[in-house]
């Protein structure tokens, strides 16, 4: 079955870095899109980035040019690079494939 697995999560202050990794099993992953959403506090599950499987990505306005999500076929595993972060970035951020498999999530705290 459709295994995904996030890690990377953790506290970094106002400006530092993050790099997120979801490892994926149970389907052909060079053939999906992948995407990462994250969820903060009290707010409705939001669309982060997407990747298609031919590598063509597309991002929320309110990460474009901080965040970036890559894919290593080879390695069945989705990335998302989360450069200059920020206080409204803190959230629990998941990996998504359809249809409706989501992974457990990993926790983002940026401290001001």
């Amino acid at each position: 079955q459709v295994q995904l697995v996030e890690s990377g999560g953790g506290l970094v202050q106002a400006g530092g870095s993050l790099r997120l990794s979801c490892a994926a099993s149970g389907f052909t992953f060079s053939s999906y899109a992948m995407s990462w959403y994250r969820q903060a506090p009290g707010k409705p599950r939001e669309l982060v980035a997407g990747i298609t499987s031919g590598g063509n990505t597309n991002y929320a306005q309110s990460v474009k040019g901080r965040f970036t999500i890559s894919r290593d076929n080879a390695k069945n595993t989705v990335y998302l690079q989360m450069n200059s972060l920020k206080p409204e970035d803190t959230a629990v951020y998941y990996c998504y494939v359809i249809v409706n498999h989501w992974g457990q999530g990993t926790q983002v705290t940026v401290s001001s």
